[in-house]
């Protein structure tokens, strides 16, 4: 079974128990946490490590989250041990945040420009996706600034991505150029 798959039936799992406790926004803010602690390196192997036997993973989990998480979330990590799928809490933490979206109805656009947005540019273009109904009724932006597109901006809605940079202005044109039959003859 791939990761993609494992990953998701165990966050969906997760955000259903979590929805019928009430508990949906704590455990989004442990999953958060999470991921943010599987940031660290020794961590990441250490979860990753098919070394490290599944009784001492649970010992240092308890150790870091204990205190910290609520007991839901701490339940379903000792679950996801207790079966030896500890390897791919990484990716169940990024598809619970996925899921916990689309289960709220949050699109997330990442723009990027040449110079940074103001408040107001960001306003119209919310407003235009909102009013077009590509992304759901939130919003939740990714900025990037990059001067290499050199003017304009990209948008990325999840798989669909919308170019209106110079950068890609200018290599259409290149293109065009070099496949114009009467610039080539002069």
């Amino acid at each position: 079974m791939s990761v993609t798959r494992i990953a998701s039936r165990y966050a969906k799992s997760l955000v259903e128990l979590a929805q019928e406790q009430n508990k949906l926004e704590i455990v989004l803010k442990d999953i958060k946490s999470f991921k943010e602690a599987v940031g660290n390196r020794d961590l990441y192997l250490m979860i990753k490590s098919p070394i490290v036997n599944g009784s001492k993973k649970q010992v240092i989990f308890n150790q870091l989250f204990g205190s910290k998480y609520d007991k839901l979330t701490l339940s379903f990590f000792e679950i996801i041990l207790r079966k030896g799928r500890e390897i791919y809490l990484p990716e169940m933490a990024a598809e619970f945040e996925k899921q916990y979206k689309v289960f709220k109805g949050i699109s997330t656009v990442k723009i990027t420009t040449a110079t940074p947005l103001t408040d107001a540019e960001l306003k119209r273009i919310q407003d235009k996706l909102l009013e077009s109904n590509i992304t759901s009724k939130s919003i939740e932006f990714s900025l990037v600034v990059n001067p290499e597109i050199i003017g304009g901006f990209v948008i990325q809605i999840e798989d669909n991505l919308y170019d209106a940079s110079v950068t890609r202005k200018l290599n259409d044109l290149r293109k065009e150029f070099m496949t114009n039959k009467f610039v080539k003859a002069i």
